[in-house]
């Protein structure tokens, strides 16, 4: 019996760490300690800073990177094979494991992706996930939605390319160039003074071009990029309302059930005691 005991005893161990290294306590430190991080490599991109505190800023990266490797290990510890079931995991996983990759040589480029750690608030924060998630399941209508901005950006730039190309090469002389001014046009950086004025100064008419181009791409199609967004946001919201509304009706037909179960039970011992009264009326007056 003695000798079965620590097989017991490892199943509870790995269930309480679970529960500590997740409770609001534990993550609230480690979400301190990732804006802490945030603060400290920001620090070290300024040469004044790293001249004065250098040291202490690089100590404080590896002890809260230490503390960051302890967290992993023990969530690998208490949850085993389900940690890599949750993706948010394997992607603190992932951002921390970069940390670790020797910053020499070839791979001295991933020592500025040590930022990456500071995502890991994504992970930690519900309502960061909930954003990331929608953006997520947004993506077969975001790509429809960008295949047919290519569309137009395509159409455009062919005609673009044709009416102004030969007057103004260095913004529609090629195709590339064409779809890049058209980008620029697209964001509205400079367009007016910058293209679209020159250009109408040879050509009067080519408004009746930008102007249409400008409405589709910029005004409608992006649009639909946030309504798309919205739409997602709002179904998994409903999604969510849902599913808390069926685990809400679970556990009242569970309850409720519970209860049926005990009013049976003593609706016949109630039969009983009166079946028992009815045999024995007890003694005579």
């Amino acid at each position: 019996m003695s000798a079965a005991a620590p097989a017991h005893a490892a199943p509870g161990l790995r269930a309480r760490l679970g529960t500590w290294i997740e409770s609001p306590r534990v993550q609230g430190v480690i979400i301190a300690l990732i804006l802490f991080n945030a603060v400290t490599l920001g620090l070290e991109t300024s040469a004044r800073a790293m001249a004065s505190w250098g040291g202490w800023l690089m100590l404080a990266d590896r002890i809260v990177l230490g503390v960051f490797v302890v967290e992993l290990l023990v969530k690998l510890f208490a949850f085993g094979p389900r940690f890599f079931r949750n993706p948010w995991n394997v992607f603190d996983l992932v951002v921390v494991g970069i940390a670790l990759v020797p910053a020499a040589g070839p791979l001295s480029v991933l020592r500025a992706l040590r930022v990456l750690r500071v995502l890991r608030l994504i992970s930690l924060m519900p309502r960061l996930r909930f954003v990331v998630g929608a953006l997520l399941a947004a993506v077969p209508g975001i790509g429809a939605i960008g295949g047919l901005l290519l569309l137009v950006f395509y159409v455009f730039a062919v005609i673009a390319t044709k009416l102004f190309g030969p007057d103004f090469p260095e913004w529609f002389g090629t195709l590339g160039a064409s779809l890049y001014s058209l980008f620029q046009i697209m964001t509205l950086e400079s367009w007016s003074m910058g293209i679209v004025r020159p250009v109408m100064a040879v050509h009067p008419w080519a408004w009746a071009f930008f102007v249409p181009f400008i409405l589709v791409a910029t005004f409608t199609i992006l649009n639909l990029f946030i309504a798309i967004i919205v739409d997602t946001m709002q179904k998994m919201h409903a999604e969510e309302k849902e599913e808390t509304e069926q685990a809400l009706r679970a556990i009242t037909h569970e309850e409720a059930e519970g209860l049926a179960v005990q009013i049976r039970h003593l609706r016949r011992e109630v039969g009983e005691l009166r079946r028992f009264l009815d045999r024995d009326p007890g003694p005579s007056a």
